[in-house]
């Protein structure tokens, strides 16, 4: 079939950006369904080895799915279509929901409610736990390898070294995939399905592209250069830059993977609290497009705190900048070696190596807004943070886990679990709880 011309992929990626909603997992079934299924653009076998190698590289996969389609189909300009309108809907979505957070997000009803949204959060957290914990533990050195990521992370381990000794470990080993495999293993994710190359060949060669490449980590980088020039490299905005920079280059395993570390960096330079953290990725679950957008809210408070509504919207753009334009650099740089990935034995062993770090990330972050979130107070052990059990709110930790049963057992519509979380919260207000 002969590639889509430029407004026909235009409509098309704005329809999955749109519609997008459920996490990465909902993102990637509507795109194959646009995709493959109705538009037969790419077949069945070239998407999941796209996809197997979007999951090696760090940032949102979905989105970089969305790039690698549009690139494939129509080089450089097609990625950038592709990839932009994935984002820029839920962006705008986002934007708006972050500012009237910040005028009204002190008012006690608007509290209540977040207090409700709080729990869903909780269990979105814990089913994204069951959920990665399902692919990643499929030996036991993988179950080791999650528990010493969790356990370091109690004590406060720097989360890019977890995941880069995770990567090194998993590259030298070799590891395997799944029982009884050895080290030469796909470099596809285990929950990835087979697939056999096709004829098509790459829209550009290796030069044209490493070109695009280079381009596109001049422009991710010109912004923050020029405030660091202008304004100095303690300002706020370059502050945003570096940290969404350095999270775009270590990122693997989804956006729970870096919530903690975001939150404790985010915290730590007083751009906003746990609480406002936790209420910010509640807003982010209930727009399309990708979790990641949470960095938008913490740009927006970052520079609201510091300044009001002219350095929020900055920091929000250069938040939304330093996340997405990174994965522009990745696809047009990795893209036409992909498929040499294919039987790589070190690419595969660092993938599942992440993949089983990534369970214990997420088990601490699972832990940490669980105590932040249901508990008025936290016990410090030395540098390790658990609740206060007997400051738990008991009517938002059996919220949480009624939610979390919604989830997980009955696979509640998410947007209907985070409206009843909702209207639970203000219900909890009026009655005194």
């Amino acid at each position: 079939m002969a590639p889509p011309n430029l407004s026909t992929l235009f409509r098309e990626s704005l329809k999955i950006g749109c519609l997008g909603f459920g996490g990465p997992a909902g993102q990637i079934a509507l795109m194959h369904r646009v995709f493959v299924d109705e538009r037969g653009w790419v077949d069945d076998a070239r998407f999941q080895r796209m996809l197997a190698f979007c999951m090696l590289l760090p940032g949102p996969e979905a989105q970089q799915l969305a790039t690698y389609v549009g690139w494939r189909l129509r080089g450089w300009a097609g990625a950038l279509i592709a990839g932009w309108m994935f984002v820029l809907p839920g962006a705008f979505v986002v934007l708006a929901l972050s500012a009237l957070y910040a005028v009204h997000g002190t008012q006690p009803t608007v509290i209540a409610a977040f207090d409700g949204v709080k729990c869903a959060v909780v269990a979105l957290v814990i089913e994204a736990l069951v959920k990665v914990g399902k692919r990643a533990v499929k030996t036991s050195l993988a179950l080791w390898i999650a528990i010493a990521a969790f356990v370091v992370l109690l004590f406060n381990a720097p989360f890019p070294l977890v995941i880069v000794t995770a990567a090194v470990m998993g590259a030298l080993l070799p590891f395997p995939l799944r029982r009884g495999q050895g080290g030469g293993a796909s470099a596809k994710s285990p929950d990835v399905g087979a697939y056999t190359p096709t004829s098509n060949s790459s829209p550009q060669g290796g030069g044209e592209s490493l070109k695009h490449a280079l381009h596109w980590c001049v422009l991710w980088l010109t912004p923050p250069a020029l405030v660091a020039l202008t304004l100095g490299t303690e300002h706020v905005l370059f502050q945003v830059a570096v940290l969404f920079s350095i999270l775009a280059c270590v990122t693997f395993g989804g956006a729970y993977a870096l919530l903690a570390y975001l939150t404790a960096e985010a915290v730590a330079r007083g751009w906003l609290t746990t609480a406002q953290m936790i209420d910010g990725l509640g807003l982010a679950e209930t727009t399309p497009g990708p979790l990641i957008l949470v960095n938008e809210f913490v740009g927006f408070m970052a520079g609201w705190s510091a300044a009001g509504w002219g350095l929020a919207l900055a920091g929000a753009a250069m938040a939304l900048w330093c996340t997405f334009a990174p994965s522009f650099v990745w696809i047009f740089a990795g893209a036409p070696v992909a498929e040499r990935l294919e039987n790589n034995r070190r690419a595969a062993g660092a993938l599942a190596a992440i993949t089983a770090a990534v369970l214990g990330v997420i088990a601490k972050l699972a832990l940490f807004f669980a105590a932040h979130a249901l508990f008025e107070r936290q016990l410090t052990l030395g540098p390790v943070e658990l609740p206060d059990l007997a400051s738990a709110r008991l009517w938002m930790v059996a919220l949480a886990a009624v939610a979390t049963m919604a989830l997980i057992r009955f696979k509640a519509n998410l947007l209907a679990l985070i409206a009843a979380c909702a209207l639970a919260g203000l219900a909890a207000q009026q009655i005194g709880l």
